[in-house]
């Protein structure tokens, strides 16, 4: 058989093509069951050059060849020796739903066309039978069977790209948030930079001004060069550390160790002037005992980012929003987590619950989630705020990074007195 090689950027297109029309093509393959050789060998002669035919003589043999192959009508004689046909039928069924039957007998009865009638048989003819009814028949039923084949994988294709284009939508707001969280820091770095321009000029002008140096003037340059150096200092590091955070992603390595409370503080830069802030009150309250966190610091960022936008959304009236954490030293008993009209625990099965672990929690004082919406909260583009207020993906966000980073969520929420969302994740002691 010659073996053709596709162009690259054709051969996507020819797949699809061909999985499109694959049920089209395929001649249909044909179960004969029968346990006398005449009736077996007559149907053989009639459907060979239309269908692959396999044959048996007995139930168990008929069942073997469904399990080994995809057949798509089988036709059964209802009464045989050990398995009769309705019981072969069901078995059948058993291995494949879809199998389509066509059951045949010399001794028709109301039974037997009732039970066949339950396991969905398609149609039921009498022997000895015509060539054009069993053609028919036969034709039919796998006419049905192409059709069923053909809108089941239509159906899942439908399915699987409407899975990749919701992907893509979440992939996009990740990026998107995580360009407003880079545009944040620029802006950051950008306050020591003016800081450490306007120092470089005051000196500058100091020293053209003098031709020669007093005592007060060197105090004076050397207190401002301490400060430019403080601030050059803070501007190294912001910058290292999320370039580190890229290089990481960039490279599949392990998240880098940052302290925690130093993303407290990056955070509440970001929050600050956040429009979402609005007249509403935000603390943070930084870890006792500082530790960091066994994930990129980025996606924490934006996983505590989320959680907070989403504080300040979940009413319009001005309320508070706090966040905090603390370093545990002991595993989580997860016994004592209990999914209820209060309360979800999500991705309790992928928590990596070895200690040290970080705990997170973002709090609201808002009008907490009613039990009927609690359960669908994280669901992409469900959302109970206005169409200009978000796109229902924030939690489903902080939902994915949490698992990908081998946390769990937990959310308790009352009627009439807040919500709040707690975050495990592993950690990792800090350099000393």
């Amino acid at each position: 058989m010659a073996l053709t090689i596709n162009p690259p950027a054709a051969a996507g297109k020819l797949a699809a093509e061909e999985d499109s029309t694959a049920f089209l093509k395929r001649r249909g393959t044909l179960l004969v069951v029968d346990d006398e050789d005449g009736p077996r060998q007559s149907l053989r002669v009639i459907f060979k050059d239309d269908y692959d035919l396999l044959m048996a003589e007995d139930g168990p043999t008929a069942i073997e060849l469904a399990k080994k192959n995809e057949i798509d009508v089988a036709v059964l004689d209802i009464r045989m020796a050990g398995m009769s046909g309705i019981e072969v039928l069901e078995r059948l069924k058993f291995v494949n739903p879809d199998i389509e039957a066509i059951m045949i007998t010399a001794f028709e009865t109301t039974d037997t066309i009732r039970q066949a009638l339950r396991l969905r048989a398609c149609d039921y003819i009498n022997k000895p039978f015509d060539l054009p009814t069993i053609r028919a028949a036969v034709s039919q039923a796998m006419q049905r069977r192409m059709l069923g084949s053909e809108i089941s994988s239509s159906a899942e294709k439908i399915h699987q790209l409407l899975i990749e284009l919701q992907d893509q939508r979440i992939e996009e707001q990740i990026v998107k948030t995580r360009g407003d969280i880079y545009a944040s820091i620029i802006h950051d770095i950008n306050g020591p930079l003016t800081v450490i321009s306007g120092f470089v000029h005051m000196v500058n002008q100091r020293l053209n001004h003098n031709q020669r140096m007093e005592l007060e003037d060197l105090e004076f340059v050397k207190d401002r060069l301490r400060i430019i150096a403080r601030q050059t200092t803070n501007c190294i590091e912001i910058s290292r550390r999320y370039l580190g955070f890229l290089r990481r992603q960039e490279n599949g390595a392990a998240a880098p160790t940052v302290s925690v409370n130093q993303l407290f503080k990056d955070l509440e830069q970001l929050v600050r002037v956040h429009p979402g802030k609005m007249e509403n009150e935000f603390s943070v309250t930084p870890l006792a005992e500082d530790i960091a966190a066994k994930m990129n610091g980025t996606d924490l960022i934006q996983i505590l980012l989320n959680l907070v936008v989403n504080a300040f959304q979940c009413a319009v009236p001005a309320h508070r929003v706090e966040i905090g954490g603390e370093t545990l030293r002991a595993p989580l008993d997860l016994t004592e987590f209990k999914d209820g009209p209060n309360d979800r625990l999500l991705n309790v099965e992928g928590l990596e619950n070895t200690v040290p672990l970080v705990k997170f929690w973002v709090r609201d004082d808002g009008p907490g989630v009613p039990a009927e919406v609690l359960p669908k909260i994280f669901q992409p583009y469900f959302t109970t705020k206005g169409p200009r207020q978000g796109t229902g993906l924030g939690l489903n966000i902080v939902q994915r990074l949490i698992k990908e980073g081998n946390g769990a969520l937990h959310c308790h929420t009352q009627i009439g007195k807040g919500t709040t969302f707690t975050v495990y994740l592993p950690g990792t002691e800090l350099a000393k």
